[in-house]
């Protein structure tokens, strides 16, 4: 596996070696001690979740809150979407920044989000079927939430306005400043 750091320290995309043939291919979607070794983190998966979404769906921006807070592997399997982790981590030099990559099931790449992120992903495919690995159990009790199109995060999620379709729960949530603020919080991630 080839890995490339980005501007937010942790965040990783993640480029498998991929094996083909006439019969098709083979690659190993993830392997804890290469990903240690190459990365630096030590992760022990979990949880493995799978969402089906069509065309314009905007999940997110979601997170879960400590002792809950989840370290994910996420990859597309079929279809295309734009793939976003938000830095959320108060005291983090890149609190409030993003890094948005795009994973398509053609490509095989993944996405590694460090806890601490906040986390959501827009299709631009007619479906996209997406999965993530996730190293702690999901606590609905810890769940947060920032809004999508936060005019501070300036987030270009490469849909039309008038395409965006949100759940019912994702249309209400709040921008970052009112979620969680840098530095001088109350709640720590």
């Amino acid at each position: 596996m080839q890995i490339t750091k980005t501007d937010i320290p942790g965040v990783l995309i993640i480029d498998p070696d991929l094996y083909g043939d006439d019969r098709g291919y083979f690659f190993e979607s993830f392997n804890e001690r290469e990903f240690r070794e190459k990365s630096g983190f030590k992760v022990h998966f979990v949880q493995d979740n799978e969402s089906k979404s069509c065309y314009g769906v905007v999940r997110g921006l979601h997170f879960q809150r400590p002792p809950y807070a989840q370290s994910k592997l996420v990859r597309v399997v079929q279809g295309e979407v734009l793939d976003v982790a938000v830095d959320i981590r108060p005291n983090s030099p890149t609190f409030g920044k993003h890094v948005a990559v795009l994973l398509t099931a053609e490509s095989h790449r993944q996405f590694f989000l460090p806890k601490g992120m906040a986390h959501g992903f827009s299709v631009l495919s007619e479906t996209a079927v997406f999965q993530y690995k996730c190293d702690s159990f999901y606590n609905p009790a810890s769940e947060g939430a920032i809004a999508w199109n936060d005019p501070q995060l300036d987030i270009d999620w490469r849909l039309p306005a008038s395409d965006v379709i949100l759940s019912e729960k994702d249309s209400r949530n709040l921008p970052l400043s009112q979620v969680i603020t840098p530095k001088n919080n109350t709640e720590s991630l």
